[in-house]
């Protein structure tokens, strides 16, 4: 479990290394004005400081489901192959969310991205209820 844990880190890391690098270049190249970061508000900007900015948010939506679980899972020394496999496509489909968000932003593909990664998520909660109880 504790692996999946980690790639979740590394990809919220690297989705929020990319999200800074694109701020960093609006405002270099005058798109965004440095006070916009202030607040996210009082000018249009270009569609990818959004949706790098979102892709980040979403990064510590869902995926603070995944750490209560996989960290129970681990607390409570509890081994299922059941929620090992969830977590690993849990981790798949936020990987696959991601990058569709950042690059085409096909709205159907990020949202069966993120019902597999809810079903993986729930899957993992009913092993970790059964398991536990």
């Amino acid at each position: 479990m504790l692996y999946p844990m980690f790639f979740m880190v590394i990809l919220t890391f690297i989705i929020g290394v990319i999200t800074l690098a694109v701020r960093v270049n609006s405002v270099r190249s005058g798109q965004v004005k440095i006070k916009y970061y202030r607040a996210m508000q009082g000018q249009e900007v270009p569609d990818i400081v959004n949706r790098t900015s979102r892709c980040f948010s979403n990064m510590f939506e869902i995926p603070v489901l995944f750490y209560v679980a996989a960290s129970l899972f681990l607390s409570l020394n509890i081994h299922s192959q059941t929620a090992i496999i969830c977590a690993w496509l849990f981790v798949a489909f936020r990987c696959l969310q991601a990058l569709v968000h950042l690059t085409y932003n096909n709205v159907l593909h990020r949202m069966l991205m993120f019902w597999g990664c809810v079903i993986a998520m729930l899957v993992m909660w009913v092993t970790l209820l059964v398991k536990a109880g």
